[in-house]
């Protein structure tokens, strides 16, 4: 099974660590790659896919590592997507080239709400021109919103504020407010408003089969006693 991005930011911060990891539900036995329980393990059903816009992870700290983060789903899907660690002192130089490029139209995903009254705000992706590279800042909720204020290097970019019309169905963690998605839902959402619809329903697919797995391996979860149809 090939890398991609968030599974080498993962091998890195692995690296960087002078104690082991232990996430919930640490001991059980997991894949490695997808960080299921291995009897649940989906890496067999990948189908990458290819699309016009590209997003760009900046993730909190530990976030690679948590068995129930979303974020590597993106990169599942589509293999180019980039993915680097945040610092506030010290950002990536290869993020920054990154977003630098010229070959995109980058845009900050984040609710309208925070940002400045002099931000420019958009409510759908950009579809004419560069393809959209969609900066998306992946951590609880408290810790994006602490990336979004003290990233200075994000202000030249327009924010992009999604409405998401259905409501989310991840419950892998307590959300922060009514209307919240995971950072898989969402990335799903945008790529469907960009016209990359077949990315779209591929990632939207790939996130129900994490989130059917991931339950799985909770039998005392309120909710791994409903059906879930494929």
């Amino acid at each position: 099974m090939s890398e991609n991005a968030v599974l080498r930011l993962r091998a890195q911060r692995l690296a960087r660590a002078t104690r082991p990891f232990l996430a919930r539900g640490n001991r059980v036995l997991r894949c490695q790659r997808c960080l299921l329980p291995q009897k649940n393990c989906l890496c067999a059903t990948l189908q990458p896919q290819q699309a016009r816009s590209r997003f760009c992870l900046v993730m909190f700290d530990s976030e690679p590592m948590k068995p129930s983060n979303t974020g590597r789903l993106i990169a599942d899907i589509l293999p180019d997507t980039l993915a680097f660690g945040w610092s506030r002192t010290e950002p990536d130089a290869a993020m920054l080239a990154a977003v630098n490029t010229g070959d995109y139209q980058p845009v900050v995903v984040f609710p309208a709400a925070y940002a400045d009254a002099d931000r420019t705000v958009l409510t759908h992706p950009p579809i004419d021109g560069k393809p959209p590279l969609f900066i998306m800042l992946d951590g609880t909720w408290s810790e994006a919103r602490k990336m979004f204020r003290k990233s200075p290097w994000l202000d030249r970019f327009p924010v992009m504020s999604l409405n998401v019309s259905t409501p989310s169905r991840y419950t892998l963690r307590e959300a922060h407010g009514v209307g919240q998605h995971c950072t898989a839902e969402v990335a799903a959402a945008l790529l469907a408003q960009a016209g990359d619809a077949t990315a779209a329903a591929a990632l939207q697919q790939h996130f129900e089969h994490f989130r059917h797995a991931y339950l799985a391996g909770k039998p005392h979860h309120p909710v791994h006693a409903q059906q879930t149809d494929f």
